[in-house]
């Protein structure tokens, strides 16, 4: 088996990409998707056994990848991370900014500490890997930036923090897109609903009871995979979107859409999931849903 993207498999031969928290969920699998289309990716996560565990999978399947261990948040970490990898690759066209990380609560629950953690880690640390790949290369060869953000366009109830840093960091999308454009460098954002990925199961037992509703409210009467948002993210890192910057996707169902106590939403099977990621793994979580 090998990824069954829907890109011609030769469509970033010879390139290279930085995908931050690439040892899971959405971002191991943008990582599988662009190595099946011929790039070079550098996998790029706080936890070494995670990213050489994805590095591993990837050679297995016969692309090429290269493992960096590296806190986003901590500046000089992020540069000297950007700089192993330009030394390693001779180059590089385009960067995912996926990591992140968050914990449910109230506002009233979150402490300072809690608080500037997950804007460190979601906001803070998408701008530094984002500055460190413009100021050590793209400032002179182009290239493209996805960030990765949430649907927090109704407030994020339960999840503020994040929600708040989120929000930032789709507005520092716009800014870094006309500041940087001049330099043929692209900026792009995201934003993924409720997506079944490996991150649902380590939510406490409280938030999967509802992880297990959450389609009830989704127009399209189902969660996303993992593949629905790589091929976004693929399409924007490609020529393809060449005119694109400055825009943020939402890939959510239609769920941000609307006000389902005013019109509800009827129960159906008609959306046809595309699930092009031969090693995608079903969260335990969802594993007892029809």
């Amino acid at each position: 088996m090998s990824y069954q993207s829907i890109f011609h498999p030769e469509l970033f031969k010879g390139q290279t990409f930085i995908v931050t928290g690439g040892g899971s969920g959405i971002g191991r699998c943008t990582a599988h998707e662009l190595a099946a289309l011929g790039a070079r990716v550098a996998l790029v996560g706080r936890k070494a056994e995670k990213v050489e565990t994805v590095k591993a999978e990837i050679l297995e399947d016969g692309g090429i990848a290269s493992a960096q261990v590296c806190d986003i948040r901590e500046e000089e970490s992020v540069k000297a991370t950007v700089a192993a990898i330009l030394e390693e690759h001779g180059g590089l066209n385009g960067v995912v900014n996926n990591a992140g990380g968050q914990f449910p609560s109230p506002l009233t629950s979150i402490n300072q500490k809690g608080w500037e953690t997950v804007i460190r880690t979601n906001l803070t640390g998408g701008f530094l890997m984002a500055r460190e790949v413009f100021m050590q290369g793209m400032n002179k060869s182009g290239g493209s930036i996805v960030n990765i953000v949430a649907d927090m366009w109704g407030g994020m109830p339960g999840m503020g923090h994040s929600g708040a840093a989120r929000a930032g960091m789709d507005n520092f999308t716009k800014t870094a897109a006309l500041e940087w454009a001049c330099a043929g460098v692209r900026v792009n954002a995201v934003a993924p609903g409720w997506i079944a990925s490996s991150g649902m199961d380590t939510y406490p037992e409280g938030m999967q009871q509802t992880i297990k509703t959450l389609r009830g409210a989704v127009p399209l009467k189902r969660l996303g995979l993992e593949a629905e948002v790589s091929s976004a993210i693929t399409f924007l890192l490609s020529e393809g979107a060449a005119f694109i910057s400055g825009d943020t996707w939402r890939i959510d169902g239609a769920a941000s859409q609307g006000n389902v106590a005013m019109f509800p939403l009827p129960d159906h099977k008609n959306s046809k999931p595309y699930d092009g990621f031969h090693r995608a793994v079903t969260p335990n979580v969802l594993k007892d849903l029809d």
